[in-house]
């Protein structure tokens, strides 16, 4: 089993004096790609009862405005530019066939996207779901070996946007019993948006998925807590 931690921003820095890192360790930067939410979630029922309540509640004291100024609004109200509003419907094609590969869906959620394939580390030859990602080399700065990360997945980073230089969070992974041959390694996790675009050409890996962050926990069962802890949605 694997061991992990969850480090904030500035922690690593912290912890660089107690070895945080040897020249043996292998660095893996691995990027959270969200879409952001679309439509505002439903409120909870009891917040929607309390929010109703206090709506009639404060009708009870409202000004009344004079019946001239009424005539004249409701006057304005008549021009051409007067207009239907029509909701758009929160349940899309793509939740109704569960259609993971569509951005166009769980609108009033943030999607993350998993990747099928071998990622660093791995204890077997079959590949597994895992997020972009890709050992440090030689690049600048870590952030940029992220970048490369995603944009071997994407072919361009064109639409998307980078939450900051420094990760979110790192997990520390050390051989166990069970996995001797396990090498010892840091990945380093960097957030980055969906940026004004429907749809991606995803390559280089056999399969991807978008997930809500309560369906990638259940591909992550073992590092469930740390993912839990890392994603703020």
């Amino acid at each position: 089993m694997q061991r992990s931690s969850l480090r904030l921003l500035a922690k690593p820095l912290l912890e660089s004096r107690r070895g945080f890192c040897t020249s043996s360790d292998k660095i893996v930067a691995s990027v959270l790609f969200e879409r952001l939410r679309v439509v505002i979630p439903r409120p909870d029922p009891a917040v929607y009862a309390f929010q109703e309540f206090k709506f009639n509640w404060q009708q009870q004291f409202r000004r009344r405005y004079p019946d001239e100024f009424l005539d004249i609004a409701k006057n304005r109200a008549k021009g051409e530019y007067q207009m239907d509003y029509v909701p758009a419907p929160r349940i899309t094609e793509a939740d109704k066939k569960n259609d993971r590969k569509s951005l166009y869906r769980a609108l009033d959620k943030k999607l993350y996207l998993l990747i099928f394939g071998k990622p660093f580390g791995a204890t077997s030859d079959k590949p597994v779901w895992h997020f972009p990602e890709k050992v440090y080399d030689s690049e600048p700065t870590l952030r940029k070996c992220a970048e490369s990360a995603l944009k071997s997945v994407l072919g361009d980073l064109t639409h998307t946007y980078f939450v900051g230089n420094a990760p979110m969070a790192h997990m520390a992974i050390q051989p166990t019993e069970e996995t001797p041959d396990l090498p010892s390694y840091k990945r380093f996790f960097f957030k980055c948006s969906v940026v004004a675009a429907s749809k991606y050409n995803i390559s280089n890996c056999e399969d991807f998925v978008w997930v809500t962050k309560d369906e990638l926990l259940e591909f992550f069962p073992e590092q469930a807590e740390f993912f839990n802890k890392m994603i703020i949605s």
